[in-house]
């Protein structure tokens, strides 16, 4: 799945669609065992989109707990802290 459609979906899409890459991840692991896995790197990019599911999913809820009205990061839809972006003064401590 693309990044786009990931961040499309609700939370509770994201949650059903970790929940059926969890499965599969316990399926593959017994085909590992078995010595029945077809690809055997489908694992690694299972293990990974499910990363990516909890990222966004993760990003929506801290989006949904600050508020519609809270400033974004470009690029990336997530808020931006009041102060975080605020650059160091050289030669002060």
């Amino acid at each position: 799945m693309k990044m786009t459609e990931i961040r499309d979906k609700t939370i509770d899409e994201l949650s059903a669609a970790e929940g059926d890459l969890k499965r599969e991840m316990f399926n593959l692991r017994f085909q590992v065992v078995t010595g029945e896995i077809q690809n055997p790197r489908r694992i690694r990019a299972a293990r990974r989109e499910i990363a990516r599911l909890k990222t966004v999913a993760g990003e929506k809820r801290r989006m949904e707990a600050k508020g519609p009205d809270a400033p974004v990061e470009k690029g990336s839809g997530t808020p931006v802290e009041k102060g975080a972006a605020a650059p160091k003064e050289e030669g002060k401590k």
